[in-house]
């Protein structure tokens, strides 16, 4: 497995400039790699519904233990690249929460290679957190879109219980807030929401529905965490640069919503045509200063490892580490 590398690097840096490597927030990779050496494979509703029961079955059971081993695959590839933060596919086990229950037995009867997973990831400290689908829409005004979300929900809660990932934000499962001008509705069903869940639960502002200060608000409310999105928050403003005052202001007041300030994650992407494309760029080539301050960033760039080395990179070379 081929390690990624620093463009640009400075060697042989003075010990004087060697501390400020120190100030580096984790930076995470986002599901896969650019360069295919971490990938998961899927299956479509139609697909596995057009096969027999026992099909399903030799189906579902031959994809997650090609995905466990992907996933074995990904660990090794934050161990070599120095990366303590990564973000699960939401679709590696895919189907495991359909009524038939054959995927959700199939992940039980492979609990102990899944323990044996999260137990590499806490000897690597390697933080394993996960962003579910679109489709998980707690503010919805129709029960059946909130049942199927939390039932949603419920399935990678049990999934992180079968790794033995703790209950709590440190493995957070983050989501949006959904339908717009419903918060009520919002902090209501995650009052309700069982523990396993409601543990690790982060929500995140978006570029539509929920700004900043409102999903601060639902947060607060709520009590669960806040992820700062700071390019979310630009397009929503239509703002010209992440170092507007707001920007700051935000990602302070949501650090306030973690109750351990060291675990609190934010996400950084730039757009693709211009600073408010909500298109993610190659790239991360602007980032907020407050970004400074912030312990683990994801980073949400097309082209994965090579971003988080590009910004490692440059982050070195703006912090005067020439």
């Amino acid at each position: 497995m081929t390690v990624i590398e620093f463009k640009n690097l400075p060697q042989n840096l003075p010990n004087s400039q060697q501390c400020q490597r120190s100030t580096l927030p984790h930076l995470g990779l986002v599901c896969i790699t650019s360069d295919k050496q971490v990938r998961f494979r899927t299956m479509t509703r139609t697909r596995y519904l057009k096969l027999s029961l026992s099909d399903r079955k030799i189906a579902l059971t031959e994809l997650y233990r090609h995905n466990l081993q992907r996933l074995h695959d990904a660990l090794s590839f934050c161990e070599q690249n120095q990366i303590q933060l990564y973000r699960m596919s939401s679709a590696i086990f895919p189907l495991s929460d359909l009524e038939d229950g054959i995927g959700a037995n199939i992940l039980e009867t492979m609990s102990a290679d899944l323990a044996t997973i999260g137990q590499r990831a806490n000897a690597l400290s390697i933080r394993m957190v996960l962003h579910p689908d679109q489709y998980v829409v707690l503010s919805s005004d129709s029960p059946e879109v909130v049942q199927a979300s939390i039932n949603n929900l419920a399935g990678h809660a049990r999934i992180f219980d079968l790794l033995g990932l703790p209950r709590s934000p440190w493995s957070l499962m983050n989501i949006h807030g959904g339908k717009s001008q419903r918060p009520e509705q919002l902090v209501k069903v995650i009052s309700e929401l069982p523990e396993n869940i409601k543990s690790r639960l982060t929500l995140e502002n978006d570029e539509y529905a929920y700004s900043a200060d409102e999903i601060l608000a639902v947060c607060q409310q709520a009590g669960v965490p806040m992820v700062f999105d700071a390019h979310h928050h630009i397009c929503h403003e239509n703002l010209d640069s992440y170092d507007h005052p707001s920007v700051e202001s935000m990602f302070y007041a949501a650090r306030e919503t973690w109750t351990n300030p060291d675990w609190q994650l934010v996400h950084i992407s730039n757009g693709e045509q211009a600073f408010n494309d909500r298109k993610h760029s190659n790239l991360i080539t602007d980032m907020p200063n407050v970004y400074h301050q912030a312990p683990w960033i994801e980073v949400e760039a097309k082209q994965k490892e090579e971003a988080i080395a590009h910004l490692r990179s440059w982050w070195l070379i703006k912090n005067n580490c020439t």
